[in-house]
């Protein structure tokens, strides 16, 4: 039986609230939407790729064709989703039932347990696993007993890396690749631009990636818009980065960005791993003359009322909490506006910050002074 995110991770339907949630996935990306939202997430959904209908690719029927034709002797799953994408495409090419048996009688090593399950599901058996479900490990075990003269299969995930290819090529092995889904850009394109405007402006407190072309696709749209900078400094600051497994945090690393992975690369890893880590790193407890305030991402909680608050007012009002009530002048808080400001910006964030407020007695001005906050 196959597990959900959302029956992975231990419910609790305030775990996210006051939290905003960029999610890039296309596929099964309802869901992670569902699990983030059943916790009290607010999500914004922009898929930064798609992938493109069976019926659409020529190519995987071409690849396929030249692999029954080679009968490969080792075979190499690296997704479940891939593996079941090339049985799909094959059948209705009328491929089906010879690409079974050029399978059945190749040796099949597979990257994980996801992609063993998926052989299995479809009556074969495998040779060899890879437990860190890495490609490298699987070539590792392939060059160590030898491919010279042999026809290997590779099965790619849309993100393989070319030099684990190269590295059979130079064991003298014949290397045949086949790739079941392909990436596209998205329907609806404008949502991706306000979902990296929104990241870059600090309107989020997450994003998550499920796959490394996703990234690199998320990442490539904010260099057009002329928003990559900035988007990579509120990666490396004040927005979380999620990603799935080493595979898709891979070109996030690469920029300079560390995001956070869960142990076990799953969806329902993933949703607990954000939960976790807001609530370690984003929710804060602070006792005031009003009643205990909890910070929750930008929300504020008092007495059962919710306050949300825009950026800047968010700025201010953690400036005024990290000071536990001391004094902080008009010309410290413009420091921690997030863009260029003068007092008139103040004035303006703060007016706004005390309309959002649960009580907005908790922010008290002291005459010539600046403001504090009523602990």
């Amino acid at each position: 039986m196959t597990t959900t995110a959302e029956e992975a991770v231990a419910f609790s339907a305030d775990q996210l609230r006051g939290f905003r949630i960029g999610v890039t996935s296309d596929r099964r990306a309802e869901d992670l939407i569902a699990a983030l939202e059943r916790r009290g997430a607010q999500v914004l959904h922009a898929p930064a790729l798609r992938i493109a209908p069976v019926a659409e690719d020529v190519q995987l029927i071409a690849d396929t064709r030249a692999i029954v034709a080679a009968g490969p002797d080792i075979t190499v799953v690296t997704t479940a989703y891939g593996m079941r994408r090339w049985t799909e495409g094959a059948d209705a090419a009328g491929l089906g039932e010879e690409l079974m048996d050029v399978l059945a009688a190749s040796r099949i090593f597979v990257r994980g347990p996801k992609a063993r399950g998926a052989v299995r599901a479809a009556g074969l058996d495998d040779t060899g696993i890879a437990e860190d479900e890495r490609t490298s490990s699987v070539v590792d075990m392939l060059v160590a007993e030898g491919v010279a003269g042999r026809t290997v299969a590779v099965q790619l995930h849309g993100y393989t890396d070319g030099h684990q290819l190269e590295r059979l090529r130079e064991a003298s092995a014949t290397v045949l690749t086949v790739e079941p889904y392909r990436w596209v850009r998205p329907d609806g394109i404008d949502r991706l631009p306000r979902l990296i405007e929104a990241a870059a402006a600090r309107n989020l407190d997450v994003v998550t990636f499920t796959s490394a072309p996703a990234v690199d696709a998320f990442l490539s749209a904010a260099a057009r818009a002329g928003l990559l900078d900035e988007l990579l400094d509120t990666l490396r600051t004040d927005v979380v980065a999620a990603a799935v497994g080493p595979v898709t945090a891979a070109p996030l690393q690469a920029a300079g960005v560390v995001p956070i992975l869960p142990e076990r690369y799953r969806m329902g890893a993933l949703v607990r791993l954000v939960c976790e880590h807001l609530a370690l790193h984003k929710v804060e407890e602070i006792p005031t003359r009003l009643g205990t305030v909890e910070l929750r991402g930008r929300s504020v909680v008092l007495a059962g009322k919710v306050g949300s608050l825009a950026p800047a007012p968010l700025a201010i009002f953690r400036a005024l909490v990290a000071a536990r009530g001391g004094i902080l002048s008009r010309g410290q808080l413009v420091d921690h506006l997030p863009e260029a400001a003068n007092e008139h910006a103040l004035d303006m964030a703060m007016s706004r910050l005390r309309q959002s407020l649960p009580d907005p007695r908790l922010v008290a001005t002291v005459v010539k002074r600046g403001y504090r906050l009523e602990v």
